[in-house]
């Protein structure tokens, strides 16, 4: 069972399931555990959303030819580093000294309801005392520092599985 031998299918099929049971246990974490997640928190799920229909479409497709196997690994690759900016993002908010930590913004509901979408996303980016906060660890690392461990393996394994010569059959 060594992972680095796996077909590309097989590859984004397990990513697929992977990401399922991270989204999952975000949303046991919010509605059992009672952890409201914040902005960027919110947008590391989108990331992973994305994530997850790019790996999904790419086991289903499953391309023969390099140029489709290229192009699902550049598109998972994109929305992987995407949700590692993210999350460097929170992790960086959630290390700052606290007389550095900024002040706590407004909601993500109302950002996306009084401001255009680029204002809100400059907010968010910019992060709030609601993102500095850490609720919740595992072996030593909070959510936000997991989920930029697992962005990083998914942003190897596209490079990997995407970007590969795979022998013929």
């Amino acid at each position: 069972m060594n992972p680095l031998s796996w077909d590309f299918r097989t590859a984004f099929a397990v990513a697929a399931a992977i990401i399922a049971a991270f989204l999952a246990f975000a949303y046991y974490a919010q509605f059992q555990m009672g952890l409201e997640p914040c902005p960027l928190c919110i947008l590391q799920r989108v990331a992973f959303i994305a994530l997850f229909a790019v790996c999904v479409v790419a086991a289903i497709h499953a391309p023969k030819g390099g140029a489709g196997r290229k192009a699902d690994g550049a598109l998972a690759l994109l929305a992987a580093g995407i949700g590692a900016g993210i999350a460097g993002r929170h992790v960086w908010l959630q290390h700052l000294p606290a007389d550095q930590v900024p002040d706590c913004g407004p909601g993500l509901d109302y950002m996306l309801e009084a401001f255009p979408l680029s204002k809100t996303l400059t907010m968010l980016f910019t992060g709030s005392g609601e993102c500095a906060k850490v609720d919740w660890t595992f072996a030593g690392l909070s959510m936000p520092e997991w989920t930029l461990v697992w962005f990083g393996v998914f942003v190897l394994g596209a490079l990997y599985y995407g970007f590969r010569n795979y022998a013929p059959r």
